[in-house]
């Protein structure tokens, strides 16, 4: 065989296997498809899980089912997604504390980065540091003034999770103590702060506004390098004196690494469009998320970058789970 001919045949190889995925993408789905939050109902991805699933069973015309499975600070439901081979079960999921998962835990059944295929990014809410109505302090500095005269309970969304990570690297530069809290996802550790049992929590804006609007809890601060329109009183934890700080929940899609590209390609493309609608847009950003849509590729090199930045924050908090 001459190299002409070896590189016609590798051609037309090529061709066919990019026919067969282009096939199986159309066919595709060919049964209900599941949508994992490994979150309790309540939090932020849960809130977006629920506001995309109708228009994506209209889309791909199946069954949309949101199972919330939560456990192990997430990673029950990540493990369960990264097992499975039926073809049609995504993880939905805060990006940023996926990507911390692999610095805060010794041993993990899956790895995060070889087990999921990103899919698409969704939303952004930057962290809003709140207090119970009760705490006696208005700014970031008078809390952490306040916590050195009486214990302050800070209520996390789970150990290692994205806003215990950033609750830490505030606690680092400001000198504040307070003890963490760990509870099995935002929605409880919300409803906990509400009630007075812990003092101050960090949490994504998305599920944790509704309770500032009502009074319910008072914010002392945005985790984001700009104020916030739905905010604009409320000064940054970079404006009160934690230079260059910046932190939020970033939800996203991902799938099994054994996915076919045809797939993924094919649920970014709907989830995007759906989550860019203005009906689904402005649910979100009436509470304070930012439509935040990535590529598959843009999303795995996000994901990466995520991974090595957190690290070094964990590493200098020293928040480590066997």
């Amino acid at each position: 065989m001459n190299c002409r001919t070896t590189f016609h045949a590798l051609a037309a190889a090529a061709l066919a296997v990019c026919a067969a995925g282009a096939a199986q993408a159309q066919q595709w789905p060919t049964k209900p498809l599941r949508i994992v939050v490994p979150y309790p109902p309540g939090g932020s991805s849960d809130i977006i899980a629920r506001a995309i699933s109708q228009p994506l069973s209209e889309a791909l015309k199946t069954t949309v089912i949101i199972e919330n499975k939560p456990g192990a600070n997430g990673n029950t439901g990540t493990d369960l997604v990264a097992k499975s081979n039926d073809g049609h079960t995504l993880l939905l999921c805060d990006v940023g504390a996926l990507a911390i998962t692999a610095s805060v835990y010794n041993r993990l059944p899956f790895n995060p980065s070889k087990d999921l295929k990103g899919v698409t990014m969704l939303a952004y809410s930057p962290h809003l540091l709140v207090v119970h109505p009760s705490v006696q302090a208005s700014n970031l500095k008078e809390l952490v003034a306040l916590s050195h005269k009486q214990q302050m309970d800070f209520a996390v969304t789970a150990i290692g999770s994205a806003p215990h990570v950033a609750g830490v690297a505030v606690e680092k530069a400001t000198g504040a103590k307070w003890e963490y809290i760990p509870y099995k996802g935002g929605s409880q550790a919300i409803n906990d702060t509400v009630a007075g049992q812990a003092h101050v929590l960090m949490n994504g804006m998305l599920a944790t506004l509704p309770f500032v609007q009502s009074g319910q809890l008072k914010v002392l601060g945005v985790s984001k390098s700009t104020r916030v329109a739905l905010l604009p009183n409320v000064p940054t934890i970079a404006e009160q004196g934690v230079k260059g700080f910046e932190s939020g929940t970033w939800q996203g899609v991902l799938m099994p690494a054994n996915t076919p590209s045809a797939v993924l390609e094919k649920v970014a493309a709907e989830l995007t469009r759906i989550i860019r609608t203005p009906e689904v847009r402005q649910r979100l950003s009436g509470q304070g998320a930012e439509v935040h849509t990535m590529t598959p590729t843009e999303f795995t090199t996000f994901f990466e970058r995520e991974r090595a930045n957190w690290a070094k924050v964990v590493a200098q908090g020293g928040v480590k789970i066997d």
